[in-house]
């Protein structure tokens, strides 16, 4: 079943095309990694899903017109955002930050705690005093305490050792493995998506150049579209 449909997306930043032509889907428990080089249009592509900048063409959630919906309307629809830049509340304590996002489902502080044990250790800890990739682990576990139907990672091992980059990669791999929770992904390691994804969508100058398999994505394509 088609959860997410996105069809012939663009958007602007003022006078600035910003997207030009973005078409992807996501069937429920799938899991689809949304690549392409800085600058061409993935964050954006996020944020018009989210609604939090205007946007035309087809955007629909379980059938739902996105358009029609506010941003905090999109949240409670079910699809939890894991932010580029974490944006954690630094001055609430890893508790009040999940708690805050929390939503009545199987996601609770328990399961969070189990998936990220460093959350479960901080609990009473202010946000602002953990390290960068606790701050990152506290923003998937806030995402997932809304109990989405679709998480939406933006970036999320950016800028972190290699060390925790692997728990992050781990519990991505437990989420694909052990829920129905449907995934979409944005990172620049094709060799970790090429793990835990179904699927890749490319863009290029802000609209879809390439979709298929991730076991399709060849040397040459990435090098064209993904390498530096």
């Amino acid at each position: 079943m088609t959860l997410l449909e996105v069809t012939d997306l663009t958007a602007s930043y003022g006078v600035s095309q910003a997207l030009s032509g973005v078409t992807l889907t996501i069937d429920a428990g799938e899991v689809v990694a949304l690549m392409g080089r800085n600058g061409m249009g993935k964050s954006t592509t996020v944020k018009a899903i989210c609604r939090m900048i205007a946007s035309q063409g087809g955007l629909r959630f379980d059938g739902r017109d996105l358009h029609r919906l506010p941003s905090f309307r999109v949240a409670r629809a079910g699809i939890g955002l894991v932010p580029e830049g974490r944006r954690c509340f630094r001055d609430l304590t890893v508790a009040e930050n999940l708690i805050a996002a929390a939503r009545p489902g199987d996601w609770s502080m328990q399961s969070v705690t189990a998936l990220f044990p460093r959350l479960g250790e901080r609990q009473g800890q202010r946000a602002a005093s953990l390290s960068g990739g606790e701050q990152q682990m506290l923003a998937i576990g806030r995402a997932l305490m809304t109990n989405p139907r679709l998480l939406i990672l933006d970036e999320a091992t950016e800028g972190l050792s290699p060390i925790i980059r692997q728990e992050i990669w781990a519990a991505i791999a437990r989420l694909k493995a052990e829920t129905g929770m449907a995934i979409l992904a944005i990172d620049k390691s094709i060799k970790e998506l090429s793990r835990v994804c179904d699927r890749a969508v490319i863009l290029e100058r802000g609209a879809t150049v390439w979709t298929g398999g991730i076991t399709d994505l060849s040397t040459d394509i990435s090098e064209r579209f993904v390498g530096v």
